[in-house]
């Protein structure tokens, strides 16, 4: 290596992403149900009990019973209408597929790509899938992605929704079977020595994580934020092991990205997490 390639790899490692705070600002909730008027608004109150965290009282909540639309079209403009700044509902609006843990249902398919609105979704309401500790409040949240470093966006909503005193937890896993299939390939290049680079890649990968939640907790320290911290950094199989911590730190509502830039389905992962995970609360941005 030479002195330039030295001097530019000390460089960039200097250069790290830091945490910026961004206060939430919501001021329209729209609630989207399948149900009458009456059992809507019932529904509301008890959305509202959960999601404490953001209620004020300058925020105007709203329900929208199943009779106020009929098809997708109907259910876009009715939020297109209402312009919330976020929207709760649950999968399977106007259906009985929520017997079958295959889908999301048309209406929330393309709900959660056709808007820009972030989309919490709830255990639907028959369905009883929900955890004991499920929809009670938010004082366990989790925010996954596969690349924490920069994601000031997803910790500012991670932040908002978890209750005072309560536990944020900031995760970032690396996927293990797409390291391994790149160590695989660098095994066959005799110039580069495959256990030096195993190591120093995969403490690489996960240093930038690590070095973005230290900055997360110095800033939310200093802006006087009582939320508790917590740090989830590892190498693995993404979707076991969300599933675990999920189970075993008890999540009441897990934030993640949902849309792509480079396509019109759900991003990556999103989509089996949003689908199989239908015992806690979703919070799809």
């Amino acid at each position: 290596m030479t002195k330039l390639d030295t001097f530019e790899s000390v460089f960039k490692a200097a250069d790290k992403p830091v945490f910026s705070y961004q206060p939430l600002v919501i001021g329209r909730v729209l609630l989207i149900t399948d149900l009458s008027q009456v059992e809507a608004d019932g529904a509301l109150a008890r959305v509202r009990e959960f999601l404490g965290a953001i209620d004020r009282a300058e925020i105007h909540w709203s329900a929208a019973p199943g009779e106020a639309f009929g098809d997708t079209g109907q259910l876009l403009e009715l939020v297109e209408a209402a312009q919330p700044d976020l929207i709760v509902t649950y999968r399977h609006l106007h259906s009985n597929a929520w017997n079958w843990p295959f889908s999301l249902g048309e209406h929330l398919d393309v709900l959660t790509q056709a808007t820009s609105t972030p989309v919490l979704v709830v255990p639907h309401p028959d369905a009883k899938h929900a955890l004991p500790h499920s929809v009670r409040n938010t004082d366990r949240v989790m925010a996954i992605t596969d690349h924490l470093a920069g994601e000031s966006h997803l910790v500012n909503t991670a932040l908002a929704f978890t209750r005072p005193g309560g536990t944020c937890w900031l995760t970032h896993v690396e996927s293990a079977p797409t390291f391994e299939r790149y160590m695989a390939s660098i095994s066959r290049i005799p110039a580069i020595e495959t256990e030096v680079a195993r190591e120093t890649i995969e403490a690489q990968l996960l240093k930038e994580p690590h070095d973005f939640i230290r900055s997360c907790r110095t800033v939310i320290e200093a802006e006087g934020l009582r939320v508790k911290i917590e740090e989830i950094v590892t190498m693995g199989h993404r979707l076991t092991e969300y599933e675990q911590l999920i189970q075993e730190h008890k999540v009441d509502l897990l934030v993640l990205y949902t849309k792509d830039e480079d396509q019109l389905a759900m991003h990556g992962l999103a989509y089996p997490l949003a689908v199989e995970l239908r015992q806690i609360p979703l919070l799809l941005l």
